[in-house]
């Protein structure tokens, strides 16, 4: 006789007719055992069957540790000016889910989403995807919906075995290889940049935007003979005297053209090899538009300015790597007499330590704040993963609770910086932007 089944084992029912976004989103949640299971043969099955060939858009694919987002919205903005209809998939989001998906500039509707996650669902029968997965490919359906010209795609998680590699890129970017996910992607730049040179492609041209790639990426690039510019070698960056003002300006130099760039608030690498990639992508843009374009570029939480009097920014850097370049970012800022408070939350799976070491001689006064999530770090793990770092800090519950001693105690004239896990800067930016800091 056979045993009666336990309800707890059925898998999950599939949202109806006029589920919601967040109906589906809970749904993606639990389908699937983990949450981060690296491999592309489930994702390659259901694509096959949502697309009987690759789609003919452009594909723009974008890897990194550090600067993917800041790559795709100045390559997706410069695409735009050219007149190209653009599709942008990142992750993670701040506030919202739609944020991840953008086509032509905008987040997705609700029901352009819903309709995405629906032809996933009935594409992909009894195959089991993660929560990205199922996004990622739902993000593939939008763009094809809706036309674009150029799907440009962030990388979640290494390259090689990530979701969004399933397509074969026209142009990848690499922004950078620096220590990350070492549980997944391993523990030395050699091996993590094995995995993201995984996007390239045989005979495509790319683009790396540090100075230093590793050897493994440079093989890589040579095995598939991939048309790889470099920093240093194929182009250049330049710090110049304005002549109007006498302020220093950042500029690019890339096959014989001058191009000046913004001092801010995105990691001038990134946006550079951007630039680089759309000299590529859209020759005929002219260096007057792009100077345009950049000038007024911003990102949601990469070195956000959301406040003043105190000055307050927030940045979603969460490794030493990221760490380093907002503690260059501050170290402008700084003068005589002004003092950066610096309220901190970060995951458990993130090196603490390594980042309180780049942010050490930068930040005056810290403010440690918990995450009550099941991979946050309470205020306590944060003060005792920090204790070799030589930071003596106060311990909060909530970033809500550190935000409001850090406003309390700084001047008008200093500056307070919200940063680590998105999650930190999503709880503060949401207080912020929503003026909830008052009678907390």
């Amino acid at each position: 006789m056979p045993l009666p089944s336990n309800p707890a084992d059925q898998p999950p029912a599939s949202p109806g007719p006029g589920a919601t976004v967040d109906q589906w989103l809970s749904y993606l949640e639990a389908i699937h055992p983990t949450e981060i299971d690296l491999g592309l043969d489930r994702v390659l099955v259901v694509l096959r069957r949502l697309f009987r060939r690759k789609p003919s858009a452009r594909i723009i694919t974008v890897a990194g540790t550090n600067g993917k987002g800041s790559a795709v919205a100045t390559v997706e903005a410069l695409l735009r000016a050219a007149g190209r209809r653009t599709g942008a998939y990142t992750s993670p989001h701040l506030q919202c889910y739609n944020e991840r998906v953008r086509l032509n500039g905008e987040d997705i509707s609700d029901d352009a989403l819903v309709r995405a996650f629906e032809a996933v669902e009935e594409s992909r029968g009894n195959v089991s995807l993660t929560y990205f997965e199922f996004g990622t490919l739902a993000a593939f359906v939008a763009f094809a919906d809706a036309g674009l010209d150029d799907w440009v795609l962030e990388v979640g998680l290494g390259g090689r075995l990530d979701a969004v590699n399933v397509l074969d890129a026209d142009f990848a970017i690499l922004t950078s290889v620096d220590i990350d996910h070492v549980a997944f992607l391993g523990d030395n730049r050699e091996v993590i940049g094995f995995e993201k040179a995984g996007v390239l492609r045989p005979g495509i041209p790319s683009v790396y935007a540090d100075s230093d790639p590793p050897r493994s990426v440079l093989q890589q690039a040579a095995a598939q003979k991939v048309e790889l510019a470099l920093l240093g070698r194929d182009y250049e960056l330049v710090t110049e005297q304005q002549t109007v003002d006498d302020a220093p300006a950042v500029v690019l130099r890339h096959k014989g053209q001058a191009i000046r760039l913004p001092a801010g608030p995105l990691p001038i690498k990134s946006v550079a090899a951007a630039a680089v990639a759309i000299r590529e992508l859209e020759p005929n843009l002219p260096v007057s538009v792009i100077e345009q374009v950049l000038s007024g570029l911003s990102v949601p939480g990469r070195f956000e300015r959301v406040g003043s009097a105190p000055d307050i920014f927030l940045d979603v850097g969460h490794n030493p790597h990221a760490a380093g370049w907002l503690s260059g970012q501050l170290s402008q800022l700084k003068s005589p007499g002004r003092r950066v408070h610096g309220v901190y939350g970060a995951l458990a799976d993130k090196d603490v330590a390594g980042v309180g070491r780049a942010m050490v001689d930068v930040v005056d006064a810290w403010y440690l704040a918990g995450l009550k999530l099941p991979r946050g770090l309470s205020g306590q793990d944060l003060q005792a993963k920090l204790a070799d770092s030589a930071i003596q800090a106060p311990a909060f519950e909530s970033v809500r609770e550190a935000l409001v001693s850090a406003l309390a105690v700084a001047d008008p004239n200093d500056l307070v910086v919200v940063f680590g896990s998105f999650f930190t800067v999503a709880e503060a930016r949401e207080i912020l932007l929503a003026g909830k800091v008052a009678g907390s």
